[in-house]
């Protein structure tokens, strides 16, 4: 079914055809024609299973022309979602005059207060900083057409709840409402029954494993070595096009300078960059003018990139169905993939939790002539390690370097 059996507006069906969209996702085909017959709907589905553009598309449609007044509200937990979602809203409106600003803590209220003041249709806000700006009177609710709570379970888990609950006191009781979580636990269910009516439920399975297409390993190293590593593994590898991601705009920009000075052509692509810049950018590596494209997860959901050869983890991914929708730009339609994790000692939980998330364990390598110091992420599988670790460790010789993982499990 393509998107244009769903009703949306021309300027958001040409917003779907800029950012390269084919075909919609199962949320997708299932939310957006609830949204828009003015359904509530309750979304339960992974983070980067297109989300954003399940709720975003018929909003925008049901919109029409910009209002000085606030008529969207999307509550993310966290600064990093919010700014990925205002990217989406602004690049599914950019054939639309809606005019959409985000809100989140860490930074001045400057910019912030300029937006609001020159009017904005759609405010993509985190819990605290919005109840910042609404206790100054920068920011008014009471116009509230549209309200998404997007990842809510995060919301419970950072304590954010009670700080949505004063929102939606302050948004009108009439107004539409949509909820997205990946999992449903009970305090969610009390939340959607005080702020929901008779709402709709979506439910689309996680997908839990990587394709097997795609060779995905891990590479330990020392802190200090990170950049090295990875500047000797681009070195090494034959690659068409890599993908590298990074946990934070500035540490986008610090490796693609680095790279840069190595003679890489080299594009980034995160929210703080313009939207001639990410244009530019996702081009240019489309087209094959840049062979490496640095990114926070802003790359990770929802973008059309075909045909990269290799995806490398500059920083380990702090939830595990992230590490899913990283390594899942490569390997697309049954082609070969590779997918490199740099790994540093703190990174243990979250690799650790990664593996039981996709119950498997990821094959560790060394890369060949590469000088490493020392440390304790070598060990691992060494007598001495809690029950059910591995005791042997042997080096197996595979592409690209030699497996220093386990070798067999010991019987218990």
């Amino acid at each position: 079914m393509p998107f244009t059996t769903f009703g949306l507006s021309s300027a958001a069906l040409d917003g779907i055809k800029a950012m390269g969209y084919v075909e919609p996702t199962p949320i997708q085909l299932r939310a957006i024609p609830l949204i828009m017959a003015g359904q509530d709907v309750i979304g339960s589905a992974q983070t980067g299973t297109g989300k954003t553009a399940a709720f975003a598309l018929p909003i925008l449609t049901q919109l029409g022309q910009h209002s000085h007044a606030t008529r969207v509200l999307i509550l993310e937990p966290t600064r990093e979602l919010a700014a990925q979602v205002e990217t989406a809203f602004r690049d599914f409106a950019r054939f639309t005059d809606l005019r959409v600003a985000v809100l989140y803590g860490g930074v001045g209220y400057g910019h912030q207060m300029d937006a609001l003041r020159n009017g904005v249709d759609i405010i993509v806000a985190t819990p605290g900083r919005l109840l910042d700006h609404s206790g100054r009177g920068t920011c008014k609710l009471d116009q509230v057409k549209f309200l998404v709570l997007d990842e809510a379970d995060r919301m419970l888990d950072m304590g954010f709840l009670p700080d949505v609950r004063r929102i939606v006191e302050r948004c009108p009781r009439q107004r539409h409402t949509s909820l997205f979580s990946a999992t449903i636990p009970p305090q969610i269910e009390t939340l959607i029954k005080w702020a929901m009516k008779n709402p709709q439920t979506v439910e689309i399975g996680a997908r839990r494993t990587p394709a097997e297409t795609v060779k995905h390993v891990i590479y330990a190293v020392a802190e200090d070595q990170k950049s090295d590593l990875l500047r000797a593994l681009l070195d090494q590898v034959s690659y068409n096009s890599v993908l590298i991601f990074c946990r934070t705009k500035h540490r986008a920009d610090r490796i693609a300078g680095l790279l840069k000075k190595n003679n890489h052509a080299v594009a980034v692509l995160h929210s703080n960059r313009t939207q001639r810049e990410r244009e530019q950018a996702l081009r240019g590596f489309r087209d094959g003018r840049f062979e490496v494209l640095v990114a926070t997860d802003i790359a990770a959901r929802g973008l059309d990139i075909a045909d990269v050869s290799h995806v490398i983890n500059y920083d380990v991914p702090q939830h595990p169905e992230d590490y899913i929708h990283r390594i899942g730009r490569t390997g697309r339609a049954e082609a070969k993939g590779d997918a490199f994790t740099l790994m540093v000692a703190e990174d243990s939980p979250h690799v650790a939790a990664i593996e039981r998330f996709i119950s498997q364990k990821i094959p560790r390598l060394k890369l060949e002539n590469f000088n490493y110091k020392y440390t304790a992420l070598f060990e691992e599988g060494k007598p001495g390690q809690p029950q059910g670790y591995e005791r042997k460790v042997k080096a197996v010789r595979l592409s690209g370097g030699y497996y220093f993982g386990p070798a067999r499990r010991r019987k218990r």
